[in-house]
């Protein structure tokens, strides 16, 4: 088959309606477009069934995850030049539908399929999550959190370095991810104010580093619940080797089912995006129940930017099968709105936005630095998602089309004495 990049070319233009930004590569060892630009790799003809069984971004996500589909050169300008195409079309943007309403694009769409070979759709790749019928019931997210985390500790341990905590770090300086890491667990313990003999709960307290830091730098008393067996096991392991099993309990526990409040502070760090829109209210009044009055919550939160029509809003299909299955994004307005109908005075929110996508770039690299390891201890197919989902997320960051805030509540007494400073941010000493 004579020059099949060009023919995927024409095709490409003519669906979405603009000039394709980047080169294409194809089996046939035929390119076509800018000789200076990234290359888009179509390995073989399964790629182009992925995507027309599954057009727009779940195709793509499929072919890429199989290896069929890849990036020749720089991985982010690869994807800051699809962006504008794939992920950043607005709410404006021309839709599948209306695509097809053209007769050009339908004609186009018949050449693909010359292309693509036998019409016989591929199977999804076994890294993929199959729907399920009832989401955020207790066995629903377990699950959903056993897919996300239980990937192994070990191929975590290559992305997270030695810090081991999975959200955005604090930058100061130029200095290490670590550093940045124990800044951020500083940040978080001085915006609750620990102080020795204080009862804290982690909620989604991953591989225990939150909790470690609170018990051996602030003197806190520390419940960590998680819903991942490997997390939960190797917190445990951390704890007993800092000598802190007296002030740490890890958890295989859903918040919801914690009963031993009241707690004088309360930290959900980069967990609160797997509650869902629908049972936030519950989370929060959850939280505000478990806290002594004023007590103090710290959400550490990914948000999204708000749509004029929220009812179109849809998750993030990639992400959704591949990376956090039922996690749900909402935008900062809305959760302080949710926090304060559940009873909590919001005190102070403050936007990392910047700093996450510094941390997500240290994840790239620290994955690419071991990537034949990663690939052996996930999987070849994980190993690329992960790579795909770090580096798309910190241009997302980067261009703020997502943000991430520490929103710093309180559960204000009827005195109305919150128990914080007239002036705020007094911890950013």
């Amino acid at each position: 088959m004579a020059d099949a990049a060009s023919r995927l070319r024409s095709v490409a233009e003519q669906v979405l309606g603009v000039p394709l930004p980047v080169r294409l590569r194809a089996w046939d060892g035929s390119q076509a477009g800018p000789p200076d630009a990234p290359a888009i790799v179509i390995r073989n003809r399964r790629a182009l069934r992925y995507m027309l069984f599954k057009p727009g971004e779940l195709g793509l996500a499929r072919a890429w995850v199989a290896g069929d589909l890849d990036i020749e050169g720089d991985l982010y300008s690869a994807l800051a030049a699809m962006s504008g195409l794939i992920w950043e079309r607005g709410e404006d943007g021309r839709t599948l539908a209306q695509a097809l309403r053209d007769p050009e694009v339908r004609a186009a769409g018949r050449e693909l399929l010359k292309l693509a070979g036998p019409p016989v759709p591929p199977a999804p790749p076994r890294e993929e999550v199959r729907r399920r019928r009832h989401l955020h019931t207790r066995r629903s997210d377990k699950q959903a959190i056993s897919h996300h985390y239980d990937v192994g500790n070990d191929f975590y341990e290559i992305v997270l370095g030695p810090s081991m905590v999975y959200s955005c770090a604090y930058w100061e300086d130029d200095g290490t991810l670590e550093t940045a890491q124990r800044d951020k667990l500083e940040l978080v313990c001085r915006k609750l104010d620990l102080k020795p003999g204080q009862r804290l709960l982690d909620v989604g307290c991953g591989w225990g580093s939150m909790a470690i830091h609170a018990a051996r730098e602030h003197g806190v008393s520390v419940v960590g619940v998680t819903l991942s067996q490997e997390q939960a096991a190797y917190a445990r392991k951390r704890v007993a080797d800092e000598g802190l099993t007296d002030r740490v309990e890890i958890r295989v526990q859903d918040y919801r089912d914690v009963r031993d409040g009241p707690y004088e502070a309360i930290s959900s760090i980069g967990m609160a995006e797997h509650v869902g829109a629908e049972k936030y209210l519950d989370y929060a009044s959850d939280l505000y129940g478990l806290l002594k009055p004023g007590g103090r919550l710290l959400n550490h939160q990914i948000a999204r930017r708000p749509r004029r029509d929220e009812e179109t809003y849809q998750v993030d299909r990639f992400i959704d099968a591949y990376v956090f299955p039922d996690g749900e994004l909402a935008p900062i307005g809305t959760t302080v709105t949710q926090l304060e109908r559940a009873g909590f005075e919001v005190r102070d929110v403050e936007s990392l936005r910047e700093h996450y996508a510094r941390t997500l770039r240290r994840w790239v690299v620290n994955l690419e630095a071991d990537w034949t390891r990663a690939v052996r201890l996930a999987s070849p197919g994980r190993a690329r998602v992960w790579l795909l989902y770090m580096a798309a997320s910190a241009l997302a960051f980067e261009r703020n089309r997502i943000g991430v805030n520490q929103v710093l509540a309180v559960r204000t007494p009827e005195s109305g004495a919150s128990g914080l400073p007239v002036r705020t941010r007094t911890w950013n000493r």
